[in-house]
């Protein structure tokens, strides 16, 4: 998959594939579930129609995320169900030729709908452009499909949009995985995005506490964006094509003074060095919330529970 960084490669992306039909869509596309993944599979179906390659455009930061930022409040910000580097490789995953990173930016927030059409959409060779059924653009949100049907008329392009996609009574929305996530719902997570959840990130140095009391862990880099769950975990790892089994604590860890959110994992019967190699973490049971011990002795003896507790778990023992 090809990808395009910001509006500013437009010109260099015409030049090099000036002659490639595209059929496309937009969004923020935060997990890639069944909404999202019905609207590629329609772009996917009209690059067959029109012999085109498909185009994915997704912004960045979300304007939620760039919103509260602007106006200084951050524990507004939604939680992140997967990071821009899972959304590209979902994409690619999907069978998507080109990717725009499109940076939601003052300059993108302020473009009206109509120069947006005109220096985005109409800057690329577009058969067909498709878009989900609440999809709104431009200043104030004030651009809708119909004004991307009007345009689509006069340029003799397909504009379409998707239907909402039910999941037991309720839309597919990236709101309700978010919810499922928060709840532990890992189950309705994995339905609702067609895989099961999971982190992947690059293990980096800490502060080597684990080893002081005999549970070493892995420190994953975390994006500056929250994930949307906290507390200790039951869970299964990948790494380098190899699984392991093992506990994971996502928070603050307050018994040594974190201030900083940690994702951290022990990986059970091993202590190789890791280090700068990417693990891919999924999240099979929450064990408990995250607390605040008195001592390290104490921390080390509800970890041991903890691991006793993740391998009944994950062994199938009966008794869970």
């Amino acid at each position: 998959m090809y990808l395009i960084r910001g509006q500013q490669n437009l010109d260099l992306f015409k030049l090099r594939f000036k002659d490639v039909k595209l059929s496309g869509t937009i969004g923020n596309f935060d997990g890639l579930h069944l909404g999202h993944q019905a609207v590629i599979k329609k772009i996917k179906d009209n690059s067959k129609i029109f012999n085109s390659k498909t185009i994915v455009f997704f912004t960045e930061p979300h304007a939620s995320e760039y919103f509260a930022t602007k106006n200084n409040i951050k524990n507004k910000i939604p939680p992140r169900i997967c990071s821009w580097r899972e959304k590209f490789n979902q994409l690619n995953k999907n069978g998507i030729d080109f990717a725009f990173f499109l940076k939601f930016n003052n300059s993108l927030r302020n473009m009206s709908p109509e120069v947006f059409i005109s220096e985005i959409l109409d800057s690329i060779n577009l058969a067909s452009f498709t878009v989900g059924d609440d999809f709104r653009f431009g200043t104030n949100r004030a651009g809708d499909t119909n004004q991307l049907r009007e345009w689509g008329k006069e340029k003799k392009i397909l504009v379409e949009n998707t239907d909402t996609i039910i999941y037991k009574g309720e839309r597919v929305s990236s709101t309700r995985i978010r919810k499922a996530l928060a709840n532990d719902d890992f189950k309705l997570a994995e339905e609702l995005l067609g895989r099961p959840y999971t982190f992947s990130g690059k293990v980096v140095h800490g502060q080597h506490l684990g080893r002081t009391i005999d549970v070493p862990t892995a420190n994953l880099w975390l994006p500056k964006q929250k994930l949307p769950i906290k507390g200790v975990y039951a869970v299964e790892c990948s790494l380098e094509n190899n699984d392991f089994k093992g506990i994971a604590n996502m928070g603050l860890r307050p018994t040594v003074g974190g201030k900083h959110p940690v994702l951290e994992v022990h990986l059970f019967d091993f202590n190789d060095d890791i280090y700068s190699q990417r693990v891919t973490i999924k999240f099979i049971k929450k064990i408990r919330d995250e607390k605040k011990f008195d001592n390290l002795d104490m921390l080390k003896l509800q970890i041991q529970q903890d691991i006793l507790i993740a391998k009944k778990f994950l062994n199938n023992s009966n008794d869970y």
